[in-house]
């Protein structure tokens, strides 16, 4: 073994598996510490309680209590590495313990806007990773070292399946708190009308506002509901097309999807910056700037087969973009054994 790794990070999704498999592939004993969130644990009791109770005091002490979970955990584990994913509810006082007797590295998969409380995280670690470059641009310009490190792949979980391809446009993802994917798939379903058109995702829940939700718009195109990993990788293999979206805080960079969606052997239609322009061979991914584009480009793929461009994205994830890749290139920033993440 090349030494011990704790994995902590948010108990949803499925990078946390994704890291610990891909670092036992590199060579590493690895240990993994899930929290929830906003508060740990989320039992359906603290539910209640931080529904209807102190939302600030519980929030408090159930992080507190993950702490000393944190500390006993590292105590026995005795890690070499602590790599951190998000860690929002970690404090500067944690992260500079765990730093006596190891490395300690956080990466954020979700933007700097989102993680106020986790900005200052960049002082008390050895190495702070970022999967969109406006944050590192940010951390940079205030003197920070920060890295950029990208979204990936956990191809345990997406990869092709022989199905049978009868949704023509399928976009996964929430919408709930993005109006500019509101805006693009309403501008979709009324465009194309007469299409097999499916979204799966929260639109309108209805815990918030009960009237919105039995009024919401395309009840059969919208399902206003959340999909596991495994459910999405079926329901890519399943569509022609399938979009993806980005929210409007997405800067220059990816979501998980951009390589999900490519891992799975689907056609994918993205939104363009500069680093989504950057990631795969020209045309393999459909990139809009603009809903012109997009039209063009779902009219194209609509009449054509576009098996071909979707294998060759993958392929061209398969030797790039798997989490295996981005565990190596993190843990060599971390090691000191290269001076950036590409």
């Amino acid at each position: 073994m090349k030494g011990k790794i704790l994995i902590i990070g948010p108990n949803y999704f499925n990078f946390l598996t994704a890291a610990a498999h891909s670092c036992e592939e590199l060579g590493y004993e690895i240990q993994v510490l899930p929290y929830d969130n906003p508060i740990h644990p989320y039992t359906t009791l603290m539910k209640w309680r931080y529904r209807f109770g102190n939302k600030e005091k519980l929030r408090s002490e159930s992080r507190a209590f993950f702490a000393q979970t944190v500390l006993s955990t590292f105590k026995n584990f005795s890690p070499d590495i602590v790599f951190i994913m998000n860690g929002e509810i970690l404090d500067a006082a944690i992260l500079d313990f765990l730093r006596k007797t190891a490395k300690v590295a956080v990466w954020f998969f979700d933007n700097r806007e989102k993680l106020p409380c986790a900005e200052n995280h960049v002082d008390h670690c050895d190495a702070l990773f970022c999967f969109d470059r406006g944050d590192v641009e940010w951390y940079r310009s205030k003197g920070k070292a920060a890295y950029f490190l990208p979204q990936a792949c956990d191809c345990e979980i997406y990869f092709p399946l022989k199905e049978e391809r009868d949704i023509d446009i399928l976009f996964i993802g929430d919408l709930f708190y993005s109006q500019r994917r509101k805006d693009i798939m309403n501008a979709v379903i009324g465009h194309y009308p007469k299409r097999d058109i499916v979204v799966y995702g929260s639109y309108q829940p209805w815990y918030k506002g009960l009237w919105k939700w039995i009024c919401r718009p395309h009840k059969g195109i919208y399902r206003n509901m959340n999909v596991t990993g495994a459910e999405a990788n079926f329901l890519y293999n399943k569509a022609n097309i399938v979009l993806n979206i980005h929210r409007e805080s997405q800067m220059d960079g990816a979501n998980p999807r951009f390589f999900e969606i490519c891992g799975s052997g689907a056609y994918q239609i993205c939104d363009r910056n500069s680093y989504t322009a950057s990631v795969f061979p020209e045309g393999t991914v459909g990139l809009y700037s603009d809903m012109d584009e997009l039209f063009a480009l779902i009219d194209f793929a609509l009449h054509n087969n576009m098996e071909e461009q979707a294998r060759k994205a993958r392929e061209e994830l398969l030797s790039k973009h798997t989490f295996t890749r981005r565990m190596e290139e993190a843990l060599k920033v971390v090691l000191n054994e290269v001076p950036d993440c590409q």
